[in-house]
């Protein structure tokens, strides 16, 4: 498994025990994302998804920003002001882009996400962030929209969560006004879930991973995306979808059988994923 410094440029990625920690790695630019981090990044989340030892991933910025959001110093439409010619057949049909595809890699990963945000998430940054399944962040946390200001409209998957998060009204707001959101307001409105001193930010960050990672793993990854797919199911799909998640967490037998045995003798259950 790629955990090692070296096989990274732009991130590293650490395990401590059950939770794995994915930092994206260009102080210097606020964490943009450039087409290296971009690759990195879907590689790290390959290895996490991977890793039946990792239960959950906590994804953060080094330096002052969590994810300043596409890198406009590269040669993308935001920094050229034009879409690049297609290079070949899959190009020109392609219905996503890059900024699809990063929004549904982080959406298709069936582990807990958790954003903890350290500082400014904008942009396609603030739609990673909104893309966890929760987040913790510090007093320096702080979200912003941006896509209107480049004359664009939003996309990796801002549409799609932002509202889903902060309701209807909320989003528009924010996406029609472009306006930046402290992290007192950003606790207020559903953008964090928890709000810690930054000194304490990753060890909170991964100590709220650590009360997902200590059921067991397959039931918790059945969670996930039962939840997920309930979001925009009516009752009776949600139902059907629901026993189908009982089934698949039930197949890990060894932890069935742990979890009545903790119970029963009162103590916490060490669960393996079989």
């Amino acid at each position: 498994m790629a955990y090692e410094p070296a096989a990274y440029q732009a991130l590293t990625l650490e395990r401590r025990g059950t939770v794995a920690i994915l930092t994206l790695n260009r102080p210097d630019r606020l964490n943009a994302i450039s087409p290296t981090l971009r690759q990195e990044v879907e590689a790290a989340v390959a290895v996490v998804r991977a890793d039946d030892e990792v239960r959950a991933l906590v994804v953060t910025g080094a330096g002052r920003g969590f994810c300043a959001g596409a890198d406009l110093m590269g040669e993308g439409p935001v920094a050229t002001g034009r879409l690049p010619d297609p290079a070949n057949q899959a190009e020109r049909i392609d219905e996503m882009g890059w900024v699809g595809r990063w929004a549904m890699m982080w959406s298709g990963l069936d582990k807990p996400i958790i954003g903890a945000i350290n500082g400014v998430a904008a942009g396609a940054g603030m739609s990673t962030a909104l893309a966890c399944d929760v987040r913790i962040g510090s007093e320096h946390a702080r979200f912003k929209s941006v896509f209107i200001e480049r004359s664009l409209s939003p996309d990796s998957g801002m549409s799609f969560f932002l509202p889903r998060i902060v309701g209807y009204a909320a989003a528009a707001d924010l996406i029609f006004t472009s306006r930046a959101v402290d992290a007192d307001e950003a606790l207020r409105l559903g953008l964090l879930n928890r709000l810690v001193p930054a000194a304490d930010l990753m060890d909170s960050a991964v100590a709220y991973a650590e009360l997902m990672t200590q059921w067991p793993p397959v039931a918790l990854r059945a969670s996930k995306r039962v939840l997920q797919h309930n979001t925009d199911a009516g009752l009776e799909a949600a139902l059907r979808y629901e026993t189908a998640g009982l089934y698949y967490a039930r197949r890990a037998a060894n932890d069935v059988k742990e979890s009545r045995a903790a119970f029963i003798e009162k103590r916490k259950g060490v669960y393996t994923g079989t």
